[in-house]
């Protein structure tokens, strides 16, 4: 893996050159759109995930610490045992001796120690990955198609999602990761500083650990029900609607029954992902991390800006026709829908009636 090289971006505006990072100004520019985009996202974004220091003097040192971490994780966990094993390496002076070969080292093995048996676990695994990032962002050449890049990126973020299930058992691998992953891969990847670009993989693994952090309980169904679970934080959501126009909840939920299950589901796990382009879930996700009060805070704004942008079509829709439309949600004004959900008013946030 290459040196960590430069962290900072060419011709930086004055807020990035500082010896200390103002983590609230660099949020407030964030929340209004990063403006210059290319590597000066990729540094805000790994500013505001808490990758990057706010000491701008410790940033080169914490990223060679985080890449060379890296690095040594995926060469321990990420291994074909047919490589493993052997003190044979290099040239040899005379014949090479046949090696014997320990029984938890053989394929045919069935034990849970076997190093093949949980080989044959992460390829279960892998399978399962390589199929999702088939179809991940499948206009973009970026992500699909043949080409000797695209097949690289997805090498590198099917590395990402196996290291992140071998180092996360209870959660592993849940359809739908790739979607998350995508963006920041992208965008770290995209830096013009090539050497930055060049260490996207490291990079984007402990960011995509970051993002994941307040949210990995959505992904397990045997933690539907708990404070953090995803039937939680969609009661949040009916209850910020309600707290913003009641008479669009009452008609949704309680004339239409339509939940938040029926579409929001996949609107939260995936932090939007699904539901826009590429560019657009970039410029929602400046609005995320930009948010003083956490991700999910300003994703359950964003879901809920959602509903109020199509109030008419909701108000005049039955069932049917309000389950379509929010699982295939139309194209809006992006800015205003940003702009609305800056103005949701939360539940705690109200006063006395």
């Amino acid at each position: 893996m290459p040196p960590a090289g430069s962290a900072l971006p060419t011709a930086p505006p004055r807020l990035i050159s500082q010896k200390v990072m103002n983590l609230e100004a660099l949020q407030r520019i964030a929340s209004r759109g990063i403006p210059w985009g290319g590597g000066m996202r990729a540094l805000v974004w790994k500013l505001l995930l808490g990758y990057l220091p706010e000491d701008r003097d410790s940033w080169d040192g914490a990223l060679v610490e985080k890449r060379e971490a890296y690095a040594k994780l995926r060469s321990e966990l990420i291994l074909n045992p047919s490589e493993s094993g052997g003190e044979q390496g290099g040239a040899a002076d005379g014949p090479l001796e046949r090696r014997e070969i320990p029984d938890g080292d053989h394929p045919l093995c069935l034990g849970e120690d076997s190093i093949w048996h949980r080989y044959f676990q992460d390829a279960e695994i892998a399978t399962q990955i390589d199929r999702d990032l088939e179809r991940t962002h499948p206009n973009s050449r970026f992500f699909a198609g043949d080409s000797k890049s695209s097949r690289i990126n997805r090498e590198s973020m099917r590395s990402i999602l196996l290291l992140f299930a071998k180092l996360n058992p209870a959660v592993s691998y849940v359809q739908g990761m790739n979607e998350v992953l995508a963006p920041l891969f992208y965008v770290f990847s995209s830096d013009p500083d090539a050497q930055q670009a060049s260490d996207a993989e490291a990079d984007s693994f402990f960011c995509f650990v970051s993002l994941l952090s307040n949210s990995v309980d959505h992904f397990c169904p045997h933690l539907d029900n708990s404070p953090k679970g995803i039937l939680s934080t969609l009661a949040d959501l009916s209850q910020l609607l309600k707290a913003n126009d009641e008479e669009l909840w009452r008609h949704l939920e309680l004339s239409n029954k339509v939940r938040p299950q029926f579409y929001a589901f996949r609107w939260i796990t995936l932090l939007l992902t699904q539901e826009f382009g590429l560019p657009a879930v970039i410029r929602i996700w400046d609005a995320l991390l930009g948010n003083p009060s956490g991700v999910q805070e300003m994703l359950l704004r964003v879901c809920c800006a959602m509903l109020l942008c199509v109030r008419r079509e909701l108000l005049e829709g039955d069932f049917m026709a309000n389950v379509k439309l929010l699982q295939s949600y139309p194209r809006v004004d992006l800015e205003r829908l940003l702009n609305v959900a800056g103005q949701v008013v939360t539940p705690q946030s109200r006063g006395p009636t």
